[in-house]
């Protein structure tokens, strides 16, 4: 792997972070200029709308997509990854930013690889590293002053943001941990093209979307857009590409441009006020997730090869 190669690894990632916390600050911005939008029919439009571009782009690519559902297994693990992948990590996201504000609802969602720690620690019984120790620290301290501002007796943000970023949170880590076996033998854009597509019709299903009547005006239309293809289909392809380039660990380290650019665009575009307590918890869980990524031990161990 050449330099060069690595730093356009580096590049392709970290746009693709900084895409999707712009997405979450346009849904903010859509939810703020016209409240009869929920979040639960913004998800539906993303949801059906990537799915069928990425499967689109699977099948061009040629990949056969509906080759994953020759077997049975395959398939209800597609429809599982979906439903409790996909819903949580998109649609709880959303009723987190519209409930409350994409800066926060994005660090708390960023709490995902923690939950991941925890059950692996209950169900596969792996013990966490000390330096994953640490990272669990911070990042609860990190939370308890973005849930708190240090007032121990009360919250500073409200019960349904908490709720539904913590299940975003969980939804990163079903969302990670579902569609593993499928990935290697299918491909990222035919399974996430699927999921997408699956969980869309599941919550259309439950809510049909046309019974929502909406005026939406041409910019409305333009943030929508942008959301599906700027935040959803393109982030995606330039994350799964860039792994070509560069490792898991290092890409999974960008991931702290998401709530980056998230607080950024909120501050400058949004102007939505963000107390010393917000800043400082959320460079505290950022810092955490890295220290979780960089796996310390592993890479302490390959020094000491090196240095025997």
């Amino acid at each position: 792997m050449t330099r060069q190669h690595h730093l356009r690894g580096v590049l392709l990632a970290s746009t693709a972070c900084v895409l999707w916390g712009v997405s979450g600050v346009a849904a903010s911005h859509l939810f703020l200029n016209n409240p009869r939008i929920t979040a639960m029919w913004l998800t539906q439009i993303r949801m059906i709308s990537a799915g069928l571009i990425l499967l689109l782009c699977s099948q061009l690519g040629g990949a056969k997509p509906l080759h994953l559902f020759a077997h049975a297994r395959d398939g209800w693990q597609v429809v599982s990854y979906g439903l409790l992948g996909l819903i949580p990590v998109q649609l709880c996201y959303f009723e987190a930013v519209k409930v409350g504000n994409a800066p926060v609802a994005t660090i708390i969602q960023f709490l995902g690889p923690f939950i991941i720690s925890i059950y692996f620690l209950i169900f596969k019984h792996v013990r966490p590293t000390r330096a994953e120790g640490i990272g669990m620290l911070m990042a609860f301290i990190g939370t308890l002053l973005i849930v708190t501002h240090g007032h121990l007796n009360s919250l500073a943000i409200s019960p349904a943001v908490l709720f539904w970023g913590g299940l975003s949170a969980v939804g990163v880590a079903t969302n990670t941990l579902i569609p593993r076996s499928l990935l290697p033998r299918f491909g990222a854009p035919t399974v996430t093209g699927w999921g997408l597509l699956i969980a869309g019709i599941f919550l259309m299903a439950l809510q049909p979307m046309w019974q929502l009547h909406l005026t939406l005006t041409i910019s409305e239309i333009s943030l929508i857009g942008l959301i599906i293809i700027l935040g959803t289909v393109v982030p995606f392809w330039l994350f799964a590409r860039s792994l070509s380039d560069i490792l898991p660990t290092t890409a999974s380290l960008l991931d702290a441009f998401e709530p980056l650019a998230a607080t950024i665009c909120s501050v400058l575009f949004l102007h939505i006020q963000l107390t010393s307590f917000d800043l400082f918890g959320g460079l505290l869980i950022i810092l955490a997730v890295m220290v979780l990524s960089l796996n310390v031990r592993q890479m302490l161990h390959q020094l000491h090869q090196r240095l025997s």
